[in-house]
């Protein structure tokens, strides 16, 4: 009954912004949204818009289980966020800076010095950019189905040379947000997650943001899906635990939209830290379009951006935001790569468009 009468609210909550006649783009982008799930695309989507911290549009569609028929709720349904996780651990970083525990340009083996050393050194700030050169996923091992711990993972690459000299290239690989939440164990003297969880999840009441425990998850968390010729089928098994920094979290889009506001508030780390963490990386004078855990941008109508896009087994999902605007997108999927993007940008584009008008 509990999650009939927040669906319901939910429903309304969104109907009711739509009726009241104040732009045709909310009517669009709701429209666009429903077609992903008419057309068979995911079997569910949830959605949370904020201008200056109020909640202008929050909506959910299609299901979060497609056996048992129960509606994705967007204040409570649970998603796999993948990479989207990766603010959560710059986050983390972030605090531990301004603490003084961890300098972004010390090596990684200041902190971590059981690593095998590779034939040039590292820092923690080319590892949070990309630009350390530490390999990508082979194989089989982006569905990885193992208990590992976060340091027991370092065996999947750990005698791996790197793929080019630190600080010259750009190599995008969640294996160097394992590298850096061992760092945060080390820095902090507790497990990554629970730091995590004391510095970042609970300051933000972030209640529903949490790391996948195989056999211990929430009753509203989503069923995880794979569409094949046939229809959506039950994604394979998988264990996110080892990489949670960099695509281990479950997440709702109410909590998420928590963190992109306190980054436009500057309520949980000094803005000058924050700022280091917000400006790309470049490569021989070129940009990487990437910070520290964060990719930064602009988008077709050269409106700047922060956030990340995220793709993992059984989810796929967008966090934006639009610091001028102050705006602030969620939007999170239980459908393993469902190549919605293009969708997803004009559904974004039609409400940071809009957010000059004042949503009563």
């Amino acid at each position: 009954m509990k999650s009939l009468f927040a669906f319901l609210k939910g429903f309304l909550r969104g109907s009711k912004l739509l009726q009241k006649g104040k732009t045709t783009a909310f009517e669009e982008a709701d429209a666009l949204l429903q077609s992903l799930i008419t057309e068979n695309k995911v079997p569910g989507i949830s959605i949370a818009v904020s201008k200056g911290n109020q909640i202008i549009f929050e909506k959910g569609y299609g299901f979060a289980d497609l056996e048992n028929k129960i509606p994705v709720i967007p204040q409570e349904t649970i998603f796999r966020i993948a990479s989207v996780s990766k603010p959560i651990a710059a986050t983390a970083l972030a605090i531990l800076v301004a603490e003084g525990k961890i300098d972004l340009d010390a090596s990684f083996y200041n902190y971590v010095p059981y690593y095998p050393k590779k034939e040039f050194d590292f820092s923690i700030r080319q590892l949070a950019s990309h630009t350390a050169g530490i390999r990508g996923y082979r194989g089989t091992e982006y569905g990885l189905n193992k208990p590992y711990t976060i340091e027991d993972s370092l065996v999947i690459f750990k005698d791996d040379d790197l793929l080019f000299k630190p600080g010259t290239a750009y190599q995008y690989t969640s294996y160097d947000w394992v590298l850096i939440s061992l760092a945060i164990q080390e820095a902090s003297g507790m497990p990554f997650e629970k730091y995590v969880q004391e510095k970042v999840l609970q300051p933000l009441q972030m209640f529903n943001t949490f790391p996948e425990v195989i056999g211990n998850s929430k009753s509203n968390t989503t069923k995880f899906y794979t569409k094949n010729r046939t229809g959506f089928r039950k994604a394979m098994s998988v264990n996110n635990f080892f990489k949670l920094a960099g695509g281990g979290y479950l997440s709702t889009t109410s909590d998420i939209l928590k963190l992109g506001n306190a980054f436009l508030n500057n309520s949980l780390i000094p803005e000058s830290i924050k700022d280091a963490f917000l400006t790309a990386a470049t490569i021989n004078g070129v940009s990487t379009y990437y910070g520290l855990g964060w990719q930064v941008s602009s988008d077709v109508m050269g409106r700047t951006y922060y956030g990340h896009i995220g793709n993992g087994v059984g989810g796929y999902s967008n966090f934006f935001v639009y610091p001028k605007e102050e705006v602030v997108v969620c939007i999170l999927t239980n459908g393993t790569n469902p190549n919605i993007q293009e969708v997803l940008d004009r559904v974004v584009e039609m409400f940071v468009a809009k957010t000059k008008e004042t949503i009563q």
